[in-house]
């Protein structure tokens, strides 16, 4: 695998409260993506714990990641541990209340990529020329387009495009997605936080991918940085690259 992740203020927001973490370990393939939200910094706490806590989480039960049954009950018990930890310090700290975070991470094993998700942030593949939206946004706009309220056009300006209707550490329980893929040769993966969807479209991005070496996962996370802002740039912007078609981290 070749990896690249970036994640930047914007040019609107006067802190990041996007937390990421992508592994650079050949035996640790874990990336992890969090948008945080609540004011007085609550967000910035809410997605650092989120990330920490699952990196952490997964480290200490790496010995049971050999099988998808595993795999599956070790990421859901890790998104439900943090939750839990971020809902309990949000009620014990005034400035925390209310406060949560997305979450999209994915581990790979053995040619599979195994998804956890809550909230907007998303995961995408990219296979044979084409881009294809992993995870579903548990947010408002998404809920009005499902059952026919709007159309995904209407979506994009609507005065309430960033409320989610999910989120971990918001209460004590958490109901989350779970995904699980089989990638072939040259897919690449993207996590991303929506302050790179909301300011470029898929096409976009796959146009960005199409005009840089397949090695370059840098330098393709930083472009679509550069194309976020230059249209608006409303949001933090974080996005994790990930080619999966070589055998090492680099």
């Amino acid at each position: 695998m070749i990896i690249g992740a970036v994640s930047d203020i914007g040019l609107r927001r006067e802190n990041n409260q996007d937390c990421m973490f992508a592994s650079s370990e050949l035996d640790f393939p874990l990336f992890v993506l969090a948008d945080g939200m609540g004011g007085h910094k609550a967000g910035d706490i809410a997605s650092l714990m989120a990330v920490e806590g699952i990196e952490k989480f997964i480290r200490i039960n790496m010995d049971k990641l050999t099988s998808e049954k595993n795999i599956e009950k070790i990421i859901k018990e890790a998104i439900s541990q943090v939750n839990e930890k971020i809902y309990l310090k949000s009620l014990e700290v005034p400035e925390y209340r209310g406060m949560g975070t997305t979450i999209t991470m994915a581990y790979i094993y053995d040619s599979k990529i195994y998804i956890g998700h809550v909230g907007d942030s998303r995961a995408y593949l990219i296979r044979n020329n084409k881009i294809k939206q992993i995870t579903e946004d548990h947010s408002l706009v998404n809920e009005l387009i499902k059952n026919g309220t709007i159309t995904a056009s209407e979506a994009l300006n609507h005065p309430q495009k960033n409320m989610i209707t999910r989120a971990v550490g918001t209460s004590y329980k958490i109901n989350l997605d779970y995904y699980n893929i089989t990638y072939e040769h040259d897919d690449k993966l993207i996590l991303c936080s929506d302050g790179l969807t909301d300011m470029i479209d898929e096409n976009t991005i796959l146009k960005t991918f199409r005009r840089y070496d397949s090695r370059k996962m840098d330098e393709i996370c930083d472009e679509l940085v550069v194309l976020a802002k230059k249209n608006g740039g409303k949001d933090n912007i974080t996005v994790i690259c990930i080619n999966l078609d070589n055998e090492v981290l680099v």
